[in-house]
């Protein structure tokens, strides 16, 4: 397999975890989505859900999981590959290293909770027993674009609010 040939699949199948981070913009969510590939094929999916169930686990790498061993039948996730659109955070770096995942890639970095590389490297720690191989900033300049229009509607529509109730 090629280099580009990689990256062209690396691409499309974070074009899968950004529609999944669109599924949670709709919600009112922070657009932030996920999949997870086993032999070329999508077997968990998910995006952000912790303000419309109000769980800190819901997290959209964390729904990956669990659907994806839902998909496979087993805990253990060794020949997968996760996509998502931000760097995963310290519980979702964990369950990554937990769910034994060989590969994370990940689009924009999190510079207030990235584990993958920013603040530190969960995924690559050398104590734990399993390292998970990172590649990062795949369509990043559109994951970060998402991730800045989804805030800045945010302000416009909470300062349009307390416009309103100033009148």
């Amino acid at each position: 397999m090629t280099e580009e040939m990689s990256v062209s699949q690396d691409e499309l199948y974070m074009a899968a975890a950004i529609q999944e981070a669109r599924r949670a913009w709709i919600l009112n969510e922070v657009p932030i989505g996920a999949v997870i590939v086993k032999d070329g094929e999508i077997i968990g999916k998910g995006f952000n859900l912790r303000e419309s169930i109000q769980t800190t686990l819901t997290h959209a790498e964390l729904l990956a999981i669990q659907e994806a061993n839902q998909a496979v039948g087993s805990w253990r996730l060794e020949d997968c590959t996760l996509y998502v659109t931000l760097e995963p955070c310290p519980m979702c770096a964990g369950a990554i290293v937990q769910s034994r995942i060989k590969r994370v890639v990940y689009g924009a970095s999190d510079p207030k909770a990235g584990c993958a590389g920013t603040l530190m490297n969960l995924l690559k720690e050398p104590r734990f027993n399993h390292q998970v191989d990172v590649a990062s900033g795949v369509l990043e300049q559109q994951c970060s674009m998402i991730l800045k229009n989804f805030f800045k509607e945010l302000r416009q529509k909470k300062n349009e609010k307390d416009s309103a109730s100033e009148e």
